[in-house]
């Protein structure tokens, strides 16, 4: 993806979770389980994405080059979440809108400027709108370009920040071939000679699977596929 493509599309993901949520709302209730994250209620996914946003538009606001000042939110009432996400999400816009991308901040990653919080966000609200999609049942394929920019992102930046040594002696290459947009990558390229297994499906579904918010099995797998789901589970942050 083009940086320029980042924002609109930041905001579009943005208004598709807050619709997404009030459905799940209507239907399921705040309490109702979170498939993708185990042990969270809708009422916590929607929290959280809020928090996030909230924390992200601060670093970005405030040029932040540490994080110590940053002045956590009180936890609001359900019946508050749903207004309260609408308003981080649109103050993270605003913010990331009239911001450099190229600005030093701090950030958890190699990587410390705005341009990295935008592309880390658009992201975060790509998954986590899946996340309440499974909820209501209504989930929709992630676009090619934005499912393989997703891939390309855990690879590049979370893989490094899960595994800051390298992988481990136990590491076998995994190939992820996302047939829609024609490409290949590689989990732990030289690890060793000969991958472990290949997966095969859409960019959309590979993303979903490294993030795991879907199973192997939507993948066509090729080689030792408990292998490779060990592979991917080596990589784990937060």
């Amino acid at each position: 993806m083009e940086p320029d493509e980042y924002l609109p599309l930041l905001r579009r993901t943005n208004a598709r979770f807050a619709d997404v949520a009030a459905a799940a709302v209507l239907h399921r209730g705040w309490t109702a389980p979170v498939p993708g994250c185990p042990g969270w209620s809708l009422a916590d996914l929607v929290s959280h994405l809020a928090e996030v946003q909230h924390f992200w538009a601060w670093v970005v606001r405030t040029r932040a080059t540490d994080v110590g000042g940053y002045p956590r939110p009180a936890r609001h009432p359900d019946d508050e979440l749903l207004g309260w996400l609408v308003a981080r999400s649109s103050e993270l816009e605003t913010v990331l809108a009239g911001a450099d991308p190229a600005e030093r901040v701090w950030t958890w990653a190699r990587r410390q400027d705005v341009a990295f919080v935008l592309r880390r966000q658009v992201q975060e609200a790509v998954v986590h709108t899946v996340d309440a999609e499974q909820v209501l049942g209504d989930v929709r394929p992630v676009p090619a370009d934005v499912g393989l920019d997703g891939l390309d992102e855990w690879l590049e930046v979370v893989v490094p920040a899960a595994l800051p040594d390298g992988p481990p002696e136990s590491a076998h290459p995994v190939v992820l071939h996302a047939v829609d947009a024609a490409v290949e990558r590689t989990l732990f390229p030289g690890s060793r000679p000969v991958p472990i297994a290949r997966l095969t499906g859409t960019a959309g579904d590979l993303l979903l699977t490294v993030w795991r918010r879907v199973p192997l099995e939507v993948l066509t797998v090729d080689g030792d596929g408990l292998q490779a789901a060990a592979m991917i589970d080596l990589v784990r942050v937060g």
